[in-house]
Protein backbone atom coordinates (compact mmCIF):
# COMPACT_ATOMS: atom_id res chain seq x y z
CA UNK A 1 0.00 0.00 0.00
CA UNK A 2 2.85 2.50 0.82
CA UNK A 3 5.13 1.54 -2.45
CA UNK A 4 5.29 3.39 -5.32
CA UNK A 5 6.20 7.42 -4.44
CA UNK A 6 8.25 8.88 -7.33
CA UNK A 7 10.85 11.48 -6.75
CA UNK A 8 10.04 14.99 -7.35
CA UNK A 9 11.91 18.02 -8.14
CA UNK A 10 12.22 21.27 -5.41
CA UNK A 11 9.96 23.52 -7.69
CA UNK A 12 7.45 26.88 -7.31
CA UNK A 13 5.69 25.64 -10.19
CA UNK A 14 5.39 22.06 -9.12
CA UNK A 15 4.78 22.68 -5.58
CA UNK A 16 1.97 25.44 -6.07
CA UNK A 17 0.11 22.97 -8.42
CA UNK A 18 0.56 20.13 -6.16
CA UNK A 19 -1.23 22.01 -3.59
CA UNK A 20 -3.97 23.10 -5.97
CA UNK A 21 -4.60 19.74 -6.45
CA UNK A 22 -4.76 18.06 -3.06
CA UNK A 23 -7.94 20.93 -2.95
CA UNK A 24 -5.76 23.94 -0.70
CA UNK A 25 -7.07 27.20 -1.97
CA UNK A 26 -5.06 30.81 -2.51
CA UNK A 27 -1.79 29.44 -1.83
CA UNK A 28 1.74 29.12 -3.93
CA UNK A 29 5.08 28.89 -3.41
CA UNK A 30 7.92 31.25 -4.91
CA UNK A 31 11.88 30.35 -4.86
CA UNK A 32 14.24 32.32 -3.28
CA UNK A 33 17.38 33.35 -4.62
CA UNK A 34 18.86 34.57 -1.88
CA UNK A 35 19.37 33.95 2.08
CA UNK A 36 18.53 37.01 2.64
CA UNK A 37 15.59 38.19 5.38
CA UNK A 38 14.20 41.78 2.99
CA UNK A 39 14.49 39.03 0.21
CA UNK A 40 11.63 36.57 2.13
CA UNK A 41 9.61 39.45 3.77
CA UNK A 42 9.23 41.05 0.36
CA UNK A 43 6.83 38.10 -0.16
CA UNK A 44 4.67 39.48 2.66
CA UNK A 45 3.87 43.69 1.84
CA UNK A 46 0.17 43.07 3.97
CA UNK A 47 -0.08 41.83 7.35
CA UNK A 48 -2.91 39.40 5.82
CA UNK A 49 -0.47 38.21 3.59
CA UNK A 50 1.86 36.16 5.40
CA UNK A 51 5.00 33.39 4.32
CA UNK A 52 3.22 31.00 5.64
CA UNK A 53 6.55 28.68 6.17
CA UNK A 54 9.78 27.61 4.02
CA UNK A 55 10.79 24.18 1.98
CA UNK A 56 14.37 23.57 2.18
CA UNK A 57 16.49 20.92 -0.10
CA UNK A 58 19.73 19.91 0.63
CA UNK A 59 22.07 17.45 0.28
CA UNK A 60 21.77 14.62 3.36
CA UNK A 61 25.00 13.73 5.07
CA UNK A 62 24.26 9.60 4.64
CA UNK A 63 27.28 8.51 6.77
CA UNK A 64 25.86 11.18 9.78
CA UNK A 65 25.12 8.61 12.92
CA UNK A 66 22.40 9.89 14.71
CA UNK A 67 21.88 11.89 17.49
CA UNK A 68 19.99 12.71 21.08
CA UNK A 69 20.32 16.08 20.21
CA UNK A 70 20.48 17.96 17.06
CA UNK A 71 23.34 20.23 15.51
CA UNK A 72 21.02 23.57 15.97
CA UNK A 73 17.86 23.90 18.14
CA UNK A 74 16.58 21.38 20.28
CA UNK A 75 13.78 19.03 20.21
CA UNK A 76 10.59 19.60 21.53
CA UNK A 77 8.70 16.25 21.88
CA UNK A 78 5.40 17.67 23.34
CA UNK A 79 5.02 19.68 20.61
CA UNK A 80 4.13 16.93 18.10
CA UNK A 81 0.65 16.98 19.83
CA UNK A 82 0.01 20.16 19.54
CA UNK A 83 0.68 20.51 15.77
CA UNK A 84 0.93 18.87 12.97
CA UNK A 85 3.71 17.08 12.95
CA UNK A 86 4.60 13.15 10.75
CA UNK A 87 7.34 10.65 10.65
CA UNK A 88 8.29 9.69 7.27
CA UNK A 89 8.04 6.10 7.19
CA UNK A 90 8.30 5.60 3.01
CA UNK A 91 11.49 7.28 0.63
CA UNK A 92 11.02 9.96 -1.99
CA UNK A 93 7.77 11.14 0.21
CA UNK A 94 9.61 13.77 1.55
CA UNK A 95 8.71 16.84 -0.75
CA UNK A 96 4.95 16.24 -0.37
CA UNK A 97 5.33 15.77 3.37
CA UNK A 98 7.47 19.15 3.84
CA UNK A 99 4.57 20.43 2.08
CA UNK A 100 2.62 19.71 4.05
CA UNK A 101 4.04 20.01 7.58
CA UNK A 102 3.63 23.71 6.55
CA UNK A 103 0.24 23.38 5.38
CA UNK A 104 -1.35 21.75 7.63
CA UNK A 105 0.22 24.12 10.34
CA UNK A 106 -2.11 26.96 9.02
CA UNK A 107 -5.60 25.34 8.98
CA UNK A 108 -6.28 29.04 10.57
CA UNK A 109 -4.84 30.71 7.51
CA UNK A 110 -5.61 29.11 4.36
CA UNK A 111 -8.44 26.86 3.31
CA UNK A 112 -7.08 23.66 3.29
CA UNK A 113 -10.45 22.25 1.14
CA UNK A 114 -12.30 19.35 2.63
CA UNK A 115 -10.17 16.53 1.85
CA UNK A 116 -7.18 17.41 3.04
CA UNK A 117 -9.22 19.01 6.47
CA UNK A 118 -10.32 15.38 6.44
CA UNK A 119 -6.84 13.76 6.84
CA UNK A 120 -5.94 16.62 9.17
CA UNK A 121 -8.85 15.84 11.64
CA UNK A 122 -8.49 11.97 10.95
CA UNK A 123 -5.03 11.93 11.97
CA UNK A 124 -4.74 14.75 14.52
CA UNK A 125 -4.71 11.99 17.63
CA UNK A 126 -2.31 9.71 16.09
CA UNK A 127 1.39 9.80 17.09
CA UNK A 128 3.85 11.00 14.62
CA UNK A 129 4.76 7.53 13.51
CA UNK A 130 1.15 6.76 12.51
CA UNK A 131 0.70 9.97 10.75
CA UNK A 132 3.42 9.20 8.84
CA UNK A 133 1.81 5.71 7.17
CA UNK A 134 -1.40 7.29 7.11
CA UNK A 135 0.35 9.97 4.65
CA UNK A 136 2.38 6.99 3.13
CA UNK A 137 -0.73 5.12 2.03
CA UNK A 138 -2.95 7.96 1.30
CA UNK A 139 -3.68 7.15 -1.95
CA UNK A 140 -5.20 10.64 -2.16
CA UNK A 141 -1.92 12.42 -1.30
CA UNK A 142 0.12 9.80 -3.01
CA UNK A 143 -1.48 9.94 -6.61
CA UNK A 144 -1.16 14.04 -6.60
CA UNK A 145 2.14 13.48 -5.75
CA UNK A 146 3.43 11.13 -8.48
CA UNK A 147 1.37 13.13 -10.95
CA UNK A 148 3.90 15.60 -11.20
CA UNK A 149 6.78 13.37 -11.51
CA UNK A 150 9.33 13.19 -14.57
CA UNK A 151 7.63 10.51 -17.19
CA UNK A 152 10.54 7.55 -17.67
CA UNK A 153 9.86 4.95 -19.92
CA UNK A 154 12.56 2.65 -17.43
CA UNK A 155 10.55 2.06 -14.31
CA UNK A 156 12.46 0.49 -11.39
CA UNK A 157 10.16 -0.40 -8.46
CA UNK A 158 13.18 -2.11 -6.27
CA UNK A 159 14.67 0.27 -3.49
CA UNK A 160 17.77 0.21 -2.01
CA UNK A 161 19.58 2.03 0.67
CA UNK A 162 21.67 4.66 -0.04
CA UNK A 163 25.94 4.64 0.81
CA UNK A 164 27.77 7.68 1.40
CA UNK A 165 28.95 7.73 -2.47
CA UNK A 166 25.06 8.63 -3.14
CA UNK A 167 23.89 11.83 -3.72
CA UNK A 168 20.97 11.81 -1.46
CA UNK A 169 18.67 15.29 -1.60
CA UNK A 170 16.13 15.63 1.28
CA UNK A 171 13.37 18.51 1.72
CA UNK A 172 12.46 19.58 5.34
CA UNK A 173 10.14 22.57 6.28
CA UNK A 174 10.26 25.70 8.41
CA UNK A 175 7.72 27.49 10.08
CA UNK A 176 6.16 29.52 13.24
CA UNK A 177 3.64 27.77 14.98
CA UNK A 178 2.16 28.85 18.52
CA UNK A 179 4.92 31.85 18.17
CA UNK A 180 7.85 29.52 18.14
CA UNK A 181 9.88 28.85 14.71
CA UNK A 182 9.63 24.83 14.41
CA UNK A 183 12.06 23.11 12.05
CA UNK A 184 9.91 19.82 10.70
CA UNK A 185 11.89 16.97 9.49
CA UNK A 186 10.25 13.42 9.35
CA UNK A 187 13.60 12.17 9.66
CA UNK A 188 13.85 13.19 13.36
CA UNK A 189 11.99 11.88 16.41
CA UNK A 190 10.43 15.29 17.39
CA UNK A 191 9.97 18.77 15.98
CA UNK A 192 13.41 21.32 16.28
CA UNK A 193 12.31 23.87 18.11
CA UNK A 194 14.64 27.28 17.19
CA UNK A 195 13.50 29.97 19.33
CA UNK A 196 10.79 32.60 19.89
CA UNK A 197 8.78 33.65 16.55
CA UNK A 198 6.34 35.56 15.66
CA UNK A 199 4.64 35.49 11.83
CA UNK A 200 6.06 38.57 11.74
CA UNK A 201 9.44 37.82 12.66
CA UNK A 202 8.94 34.83 10.88
CA UNK A 203 12.18 36.10 8.15
CA UNK A 204 14.11 37.03 10.23
CA UNK A 205 14.19 34.58 12.35
CA UNK A 206 14.68 31.76 10.46
CA UNK A 207 17.32 33.42 7.96
CA UNK A 208 20.05 32.35 10.27
CA UNK A 209 18.81 29.25 10.87
CA UNK A 210 18.84 28.30 7.63
CA UNK A 211 22.68 29.83 7.18
CA UNK A 212 23.93 28.42 10.06
CA UNK A 213 22.87 25.06 8.68
CA UNK A 214 24.67 25.74 5.01
CA UNK A 215 27.49 26.90 6.91
CA UNK A 216 28.46 23.19 8.47
CA UNK A 217 28.76 22.00 4.48
CA UNK A 218 31.99 22.65 2.30
CA UNK A 219 32.21 25.79 0.68
CA UNK A 220 31.90 24.81 -2.79
CA UNK A 221 28.59 22.96 -1.76
CA UNK A 222 26.20 24.76 -3.46
CA UNK A 223 23.60 22.13 -4.15
CA UNK A 224 20.67 23.68 -2.19
CA UNK A 225 17.11 25.13 -2.60
CA UNK A 226 14.25 27.48 -0.69
CA UNK A 227 10.85 28.03 -1.28
CA UNK A 228 8.65 30.30 0.26
CA UNK A 229 4.77 29.14 0.83
CA UNK A 230 2.81 32.54 0.39
CA UNK A 231 -0.60 33.46 -0.33
CA UNK A 232 -1.40 33.42 -3.99
CA UNK A 233 -0.06 36.93 -5.49
CA UNK A 234 -3.20 36.84 -8.21
CA UNK A 235 -5.05 38.06 -5.20
CA UNK A 236 -2.86 40.41 -4.17
CA UNK A 237 -2.23 41.82 -7.53
CA UNK A 238 -6.17 42.91 -7.79
CA UNK A 239 -6.23 43.92 -4.26
CA UNK A 240 -3.07 46.20 -5.46
CA UNK A 241 -4.99 47.02 -8.64
CA UNK A 242 -2.18 46.27 -10.64
CA UNK A 243 -3.00 45.21 -13.18
CA UNK A 244 0.90 44.41 -15.23
CA UNK A 245 1.59 42.74 -11.66
CA UNK A 246 -1.46 40.48 -12.43
CA UNK A 247 -0.56 40.10 -15.99
CA UNK A 248 2.63 38.54 -15.21
CA UNK A 249 1.53 36.31 -12.31
CA UNK A 250 -0.75 34.87 -15.17
CA UNK A 251 1.57 33.72 -17.62
CA UNK A 252 3.87 32.57 -14.84
CA UNK A 253 0.86 30.23 -13.99
CA UNK A 254 0.68 29.75 -17.92
CA UNK A 255 4.14 28.86 -18.28
CA UNK A 256 3.99 26.50 -15.04
CA UNK A 257 1.44 24.67 -16.61
CA UNK A 258 3.06 23.93 -19.62
CA UNK A 259 6.45 22.74 -17.73
CA UNK A 260 4.35 20.65 -15.53
CA UNK A 261 2.97 18.98 -18.79
CA UNK A 262 6.05 18.03 -20.45
CA UNK A 263 7.06 16.52 -17.13
CA UNK A 264 4.31 13.66 -17.55
CA UNK A 265 5.18 13.49 -21.21
CA UNK A 266 7.31 10.57 -22.39
CA UNK A 267 9.05 11.64 -25.17
CA UNK A 268 10.78 8.36 -26.22
CA UNK A 269 8.97 7.80 -29.40
CA UNK A 270 9.54 11.45 -30.49
CA UNK A 271 12.97 11.20 -29.87
CA UNK A 272 13.07 7.48 -31.74
CA UNK A 273 11.32 8.77 -35.02
CA UNK A 274 13.99 11.84 -34.86
CA UNK A 275 16.69 9.79 -34.78
CA UNK A 276 15.24 7.48 -37.39
CA UNK A 277 14.80 10.37 -39.60
CA UNK A 278 18.67 11.48 -38.97
CA UNK A 279 19.93 7.82 -39.83
CA UNK A 280 17.87 7.37 -43.27
CA UNK A 281 19.01 10.82 -44.09
CA UNK A 282 22.97 9.68 -43.26
CA UNK A 283 22.33 6.11 -45.46
CA UNK A 284 20.71 8.39 -48.45
CA UNK A 285 24.67 10.54 -48.13
CA UNK A 286 26.24 7.40 -48.74
CA UNK A 287 29.99 7.16 -48.86
CA UNK A 288 30.25 6.31 -45.16
CA UNK A 289 28.61 8.53 -43.99
CA UNK A 290 26.28 7.06 -41.06
CA UNK A 291 29.57 5.62 -39.92
CA UNK A 292 31.20 8.58 -39.74
CA UNK A 293 28.62 9.76 -37.69
CA UNK A 294 28.03 6.99 -35.28
CA UNK A 295 31.71 7.76 -34.66
CA UNK A 296 31.85 11.57 -34.27
CA UNK A 297 29.20 10.78 -31.79
CA UNK A 298 30.97 7.98 -29.92
CA UNK A 299 33.80 10.70 -29.50
CA UNK A 300 32.03 13.53 -28.00
CA UNK A 301 30.12 11.45 -25.83
CA UNK A 302 33.53 10.05 -24.63
CA UNK A 303 34.49 13.77 -24.30
CA UNK A 304 31.62 14.81 -21.89
CA UNK A 305 31.33 11.44 -19.95
CA UNK A 306 35.48 12.39 -18.92
CA UNK A 307 34.63 16.22 -18.51
CA UNK A 308 32.04 14.90 -16.13
CA UNK A 309 33.94 12.33 -14.91
CA UNK A 310 36.59 15.14 -13.95
CA UNK A 311 33.86 17.37 -12.13
CA UNK A 312 32.65 14.80 -10.40
CA UNK A 313 29.30 14.52 -11.28
CA UNK A 314 27.39 11.78 -13.27
CA UNK A 315 26.69 10.01 -9.22
CA UNK A 316 23.14 8.44 -9.27
CA UNK A 317 20.87 11.07 -7.19
CA UNK A 318 18.54 9.53 -4.73
CA UNK A 319 15.91 11.41 -2.43
CA UNK A 320 15.74 10.55 1.45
Amino acid sequence: MSGGWNTIESDAGVFTYLVDNLGAKDVQFEELISLDPENLRQQSWKPNSPVYGVIFLFKYPTGEKPSQQPKDGSFDYEAADQLFFAAQTIQNACGTQALLSVLLNKEDQVDLGPRLREFREFTEAFPADLRGEALSNSELIRDVHNSFARSSPFINDAQRLATEEDDVYHFIAYTSVNNKLYELDGLQPAPIVHGECSFDDFPDKVIPVLQRRIERYPPHEIRFNLLAMVRDLRLRAKEAGDQEWLYNEEQKRNGWQWDNALRRHNFVGFVGEVLRGVVESKLRKGHGAYDKWVENAKKKTKARMEERGKRGGGEETLEA
